[in-house]
């Protein structure tokens, strides 16, 4: 957008109420959410911080909020043709490009600020995958000290047992959205980034491995192969779902994954009573590879096509069903080698796409239906905090 512009348009609101009136009976009806009205808006603007769980998160906080919201989103909704053009015309996102220092975009959020615009972000820049709130970019507190807004934390909570990350189903349950505290521009001023940044933090922190309720459907456990990749039993390995099973291909052991949320073994004792306690044992698990052994053979071959991301305007298909393989120093695709020491980026998008950033290119790669991304993006982690000196880093770039 010309930032000349102006960035809030009176069409927005009108947006905003139509999509309300028809999108609020069906996402109550669909999520079984209750969404809390914030009825201490009373016409301020505000900088919106969220965990995100669901792929309806941004409608839940319009549900709660009066009047158009701002919303920062990664490049890749920008890269998608009319589609793209028609939510700039609708409803002006701020774009941010995924994984990297994008002063454009907090240079954006300033003049929104300006015009008198409510913004809203989260800070985890991802969907769990886990039911745990992720990982946060501490600069979240020296932007909100920049636009000066009074800071409104919403938290969305049942999402993660409605619709995980990995599914493709939503499933019947319970969810609440609400404002559980503002952060006023007179309070934060008394306070260090660091100080800020653990008041968001501890705000936004929200823990599913638990029994809250019950979350029904008949496919509960269907694609978790897109989060899971290794076994507790044979270690780096593959599944495959079906229905309320996922099983590892490599031991043959089958896990069922509950309404309640939890696992259990079917006919042996499954070590990990929900997905998190799991999730966090693959981690424990990369942390403790050497990545950089693993060069002489893939680690996992997979099928997808790829194309090139031109950013913030389309995307250009390459190849349909190219042969990818990951190594613990590189990706291959076709043959053609990627080595992480030259990727600036690997990150994982909605459920089974991967984008490798590559100098100036992004190229995109979207699998099939099973395809896990996020063993791409672990494994350039562990590599990276490797050659870096960190082998004792944690993080796994999500």
């Amino acid at each position: 957008m010309n930032p000349q512009k102006q960035w809030l348009r009176p069409r927005h609101g009108v947006v905003r109420n139509i999509a309300y009136a028809l999108l609020y009976p069906y996402t109550r009806w669909k999520y079984g959410i209750t969404v809390e009205k914030f009825r201490e808006q009373k016409g301020r603007q505000y900088l919106i911080v969220m965990n995100h769980q669901t792929a309806f998160d941004q409608f839940f906080v319009g549900m709660a909020f009066w009047g158009p919201v701002y919303y920062l989103a990664t490049e890749d909704i920008f890269s998608i043709g009319w589609v793209s053009s028609l939510l700039r015309w609708a409803v002006a996102p701020i774009p941010i490009r995924k994984q990297t220092t994008d002063i454009q975009a907090v240079k954006n959020c300033i003049k929104v600020a300006r015009e008198g615009g409510t913004i809203a972000l989260a800070p985890e820049g991802n969907r769990t995958y886990s039911g745990r709130t992720l990982y946060m970019n501490p600069s979240i507190a020296s932007l909100a000290k920049k636009l000066g807004l009074p800071v409104a934390i919403f938290r969305i909570e049942g999402g993660y047992g409605v619709q995980p990350r990995w599914s493709d189903v939503v499933r019947r349950g319970k969810m609440r959205a609400y404002v559980s505290q503002v952060i006023e521009p007179e309070e934060y001023a008394q306070m260090t980034n660091a100080e800020l940044f653990r008041r968001i933090e501890e705000g936004l922190w929200v823990d599913e491995a638990c029994v809250s309720g019950t979350f029904v459907h008949k496919k509960t456990a269907e694609y978790l192969e897109r989060a899971m990749y290794v076994c507790p039993f044979c270690g780096l390995s593959e599944f495959e779902s079906h229905e309320d099973i996922i099983r590892c291909k490599k031991c043959g052991r089958q896990i069922r994954y509950l309404p309640t949320k939890e696992l259990e073994g079917v006919g042996f004792e499954f070590p990990h009573r929900f997905v998190a306690q799991w999730y966090d044992a693959q981690c424990d698990f990369v942390n403790g590879l050497d990545v950089t052994a693993l060069v002489s053979e893939p680690v996992y071959r997979d099928r997808a096509d790829l194309s090139e991301v031109i950013v913030y305007k389309r995307k250009n298909l390459l190849k349909k069903d190219a042969d990818i393989a990951l190594y613990g120093d590189r990706v291959t695709i076709d043959g053609q080698e990627y080595p992480f020491s030259e990727l600036s980026a690997v990150t994982v998008l909605g459920k089974n796409k991967l984008n490798l950033y590559v100098g100036q290119k992004v190229y995109q790669l979207k699998g099939g239906k099973r395809f896990n991304a996020l063993k791409y993006v672990n494994f350039y982690f562990r590599y990276k905090n490797i050659i870096m000196g960190n082998e004792n880093g944690k993080f796994l770039g999500i």
